[in-house]
């Protein structure tokens, strides 16, 4: 992850609300990023400015909240992306005889279905390694155990200090 302008992060390469019509990243329509802004500034999670975001809300946010907003159960054995404990940095601490994925074609694991925040998100972390750790542990809060949330949530801190 970089720093945009206004300090906010986004993934390497891309802009906050730059593109003609999408997000080079995620293929998202602008509207829909604009829109997406507005909610995360009324929520708190940006400044007024819509470019800063508040690191302690989202975090918080991220630890309490996501799992309610996005819940998730794992489902059937697919090919996919590895994700949540199965990939990078958790899969290091981890020990663990089922594996988590994001389905697609372009994946290398066999494991079980995790649905993407996004439907770009796969190919969006498939282009940008960190943004495919961030977005792993952000899984691991929605589908780990305790101590996999627990440690997602530290590393999720560390990160976005």
């Amino acid at each position: 992850m970089e720093r945009a302008q206004g300090g906010a992060f986004a993934p390497r390469g891309a802009s906050l609300g730059r593109g003609k019509n999408s997000s080079p990243t995620t293929g998202s329509d602008i509207r829909e990023v604009s829109n997406s802004l507005s909610r995360s500034a009324l929520a708190g999670l940006l400044d007024g400015s819509k470019r800063v975001v508040s690191r302690g809300n989202l975090l918080d946010f991220l630890r309490h909240g996501l799992p309610y907003v996005f819940p998730q159960l794992p489902g059937g054995l697919v090919r996919g992306v590895p994700t949540a404990h199965s990939a990078p940095p958790l899969k290091a601490r981890f020990l663990s005889d089922e594996a988590y994925v994001w389905p697609s074609g372009k994946g290398t694991m066999k494991g079980q279905a995790i649905a993407p925040l996004y439907p770009g998100a796969v190919d969006a972390a498939l282009e940008d390694e960190d943004l495919h750790q961030l977005l792993a542990l952000v899984d691991a809060l929605r589908v780990g155990r305790t101590r996999e949330r627990a440690e997602a949530a530290k590393e999720l801190d560390k990160r976005l200090k």
